[in-house]
């Protein structure tokens, strides 16, 4: 009977032992498991939000900066765990594509054909075995573009797992073949060492205390158990240890990533993101206690001039001065934040009156164009800032932030070094800009693009050629002006396919134009710079000439001189190909953009468009007089073709033409006139050449 009841409680205990054993293991990798996940979030909210604050910069710009969105996300190469990151446009078209370390079998290509990105919400989100978090670029309301970046859970979390495993079982399995193999050996030993185990076992279990000695009386075999089992206790007190050290870790590296998400590294401001918070708290206590604070939306000019002329070293310095000289004109109460780039912004929270707050904008402005001396160097910037009150936006956070902005820029394009505040104007402006992005993309379908040409004349008065120029008209818009709409459609992306519909429409019209005009009449059309980056638009331009049967040699490509150097490599590979097919190229606007002349002999151009403003100065100011016969020198020593715009008076093209300009272009000899106008116009020209404005 004792012999039963001995094999029964050595069963009994060694069941307890293994069952505890389990339990601890369980228990300690649920812990770890919990750690380890909560580790992953704190590390990777702040992260996506740097990035995607990073990222405002490269794409807040007309064309997204594609080295600067590339190296932005070169920084996740330092993570293991991430499979991949996205950078979008505000409708969710892939802008750059960041394959990780982490990705799987699938190639870039196939995510993004396969991958819904518009369907993953704002913010942090677990989606199977990958964490996601997606952040706006920018405004929330408004925003440049989107950042998706996801990482991998299940294998990280499980190769976690697999190594607490591996450092503890093989003890853990140790003591308990040790506790099986030596309870076969105690059915002729005292049950009391046991008990006293099963003591100290239930108190370890009730205290989680592991650091109990246990000192278990008896034979040999009690002995080696017990000893067993406090190395196993010790092992477990161990792990406990580490875990507490890595717990407190996480919390210091926790409470340093909020202020990494929260701060601006370089000024230590408030960022974007704090400063939002702080200012949708700030307006519902002032719409509660009857207050109307005022948020000034500040952004340098020039910045970009420091930073290519001097350095990013000197930049970061000269915007830690920035932040401090405004600093040193606000209260206790004013918030300041960095939004990013060389924007700042401020609130000041006491309600004051208009005239207060300009007296406060021209302080900000006589602050900001004082020199600044930086590393033995003078610094000389401005500041444009926009104004707007808490009730210009109804207290909502979104509305006030884009009405400062908007001010700002009125305060850009009224000359810089200037303030303006915010006026429902400003409002009727951003919607109509608004407007226009939205309706572009109908333009072309409800035909409501049309061409107008204006004609180009020789030496003898005869017309040689025409500039092809795109108006609008939309029933809800009315006249809706190329200066107005050109800029948008290249900032939405919707340039390119009115450039195809404008070279479409060319090459319907341009046998008419021949047939009108004579066969070696020449068709000129403008590009964008955005055009330029199209690899396949030569070749669709190739196809339009074979199927409307176009003389390549009549038709002539102008961009500006700024388009052509902004994309100088990409510039001069199309064109090679357009001179490929017979077409020629005019530089437009030159002398107004970058007018390197280093550049000059190096680009593959055939004319040189001398822009209006040169020829407007003419005879009226002998500097500027010069200059011009001096462009015009220059051309012909470059065999180039040389044309004239924005000839005016009689004097301008007399001038013009005893100079060497090969053709002339102005409201002096024809305004643009729609296609169908053109016959009566070339019946006349026939037998009266251009002599006069017409």
């Amino acid at each position: 009977m004792l012999s039963t009841i001995k094999a029964t409680l050595t069963t009994i205990n060694s069941i307890a032992i293994v069952a505890v054993s389990i339990a601890v293991l369980a228990f300690s990798i649920k812990v770890h498991e919990a750690l380890y996940l909560e580790s992953v979030k704190t590390d990777f909210s702040p992260l996506s939000e740097n990035i995607s604050n990073d990222l405002i910069k490269f794409i807040n710009t007309e064309q997204p900066d594609i080295f600067g969105i590339t190296s932005t996300l070169l920084r996740l190469e330092g993570y293991e765990n991430v499979k991949y990151a996205v950078v979008l446009s505000p409708t969710y078209q892939t802008i750059q594509f960041y394959a990780g370390k982490a990705i799987e079998e699938k190639t870039a290509d196939e995510i993004m054909a396969q991958t819904e990105f518009s369907r993953f919400q704002s913010g942090m989100s677990i989606d199977g075995n990958n964490l996601i978090a997606m952040r706006p670029i920018g405004e929330k309301t408004l925003p440049l573009g989107h950042f998706l970046i996801v990482n991998d859970l299940a294998k990280p979390l499980k190769q976690s797992k697999l190594d607490l495993l591996s450092s503890t079982l093989p003890l853990v399995l140790m003591v308990m073949l040790t506790a099986v193999l030596i309870l076969r050996w105690l059915n002729t030993k005292m049950l009391s060492p046991f008990s006293s185990l099963a003591r100290l076992a239930r108190k370890i279990k009730q205290t989680n205390d592991y650091t109990i000695q246990i000192d278990v009386d008896g034979k040999k075999e009690v002995q080696d158990l017990s000893s067993e089992f406090s190395s196993m206790m010790e092992t477990i007190h161990s792990e406990e240890v580490k875990n507490k050290k890595y717990t407190v870790q996480l919390m210091k590296q926790r409470k340093d990533m909020e202020r990494l998400a929260n701060f601006d590294t370089l000024t230590g401001l408030p960022n974007r993101l704090s400063f939002m918070e702080k200012l949708q708290s700030q307006l519902k206590s002032a719409f509660i206690q009857g207050e109307n604070p005022a948020l000034f939306y500040i952004d340098l000019d020039g910045f970009k001039d420091v930073n290519d002329t001097y350095g990013h070293d000197l930049g970061d310095s000269l915007l830690k001065h920035v932040s401090k000289r405004i600093q040193t004109h606000l209260n206790e109460r004013d918030i300041i934040a960095r939004l990013g780039g060389d924007e700042f912004v401020v609130l000041i929270v006491e309600t004051l009156n208009e005239q207060k707050i300009k007296d406060k904008a021209t302080v900000f402005i006589k602050e900001l164009s004082s020199t600044f001396k930086l590393d033995d160097w003078e610094v000389q910037v401005s500041a444009s800032i926009g104004i707007a009150y808490a009730e210009s936006g109804d207290f909502q956070v979104g509305q006030v932030v884009t009405n400062a902005d908007l001010a700002m820029y009125r305060a850009k394009l009224d000359g810089k070094d200037t303030y303006r505040l915010f006026t429902e104007d400003l409002m009727e402006v951003n919607r109509r800009k608004l407007a226009i992005a939205n309706s572009l993309s109908n333009a072309i379908k409800n035909d409501e693009f049309t061409l107008y040409y204006q004609s180009k004349v020789n030496h003898a008065r005869r017309i040689v050629g025409f500039e092809a120029l795109i108006r609008w008209t939309n029933e809800e818009l009315g006249f809706v002006g190329p200066d107005e709409f050109i800029n948008i459609a290249e900032k939405s992306g919707k340039i390119h396919q009115i450039t195809q519909w404008v070279i479409k429409q060319c090459c319907q019209d341009i046998n008419y134009l021949r047939k009108l005009y004579g066969s070696e009449i020449v068709l000129s059309l403008n590009l964008s710079s955005f055009d330029l980056k199209i690899p396949s638009l030569a070749d669709h331009i190739s196809a339009l000439f074979e199927a409307h049967s176009v003389p390549a040699h009549c038709i002539e490509f102008e961009v500006t001189e700024s388009a052509y150097l902004e994309n100088f490599d990409e510039a001069n590979a199309f064109f090679e190909r357009i001179k490929q097919i017979g077409c020629t190229i005019a530089l437009d606007d030159f002398g107004t953009g970058y007018s390197s002349l280093s550049y000059l002999t190096q680009i593959k151009i055939d004319t040189l468009k001398i822009d209006k403003q040169f020829v407007d100065k003419l005879g009226v100011s002998k500097r500027n007089t010069l200059v011009t016969k001096t462009i015009i020198e220059l051309a012909k020593q470059l065999n180039l073709m040389i044309c004239a715009e924005g000839v005016e008076t009689s004097e301008q093209a007399e001038f013009l033409l005893n100079a060497g300009c090969n053709t002339l272009q102005g409201y002096y000899f024809d305004k643009p006139q729609p296609l169908e106008t053109l016959a009566d116009h070339a019946q006349a020209t026939k037998t009266n050449p251009l002599q006069t404005g017409s």
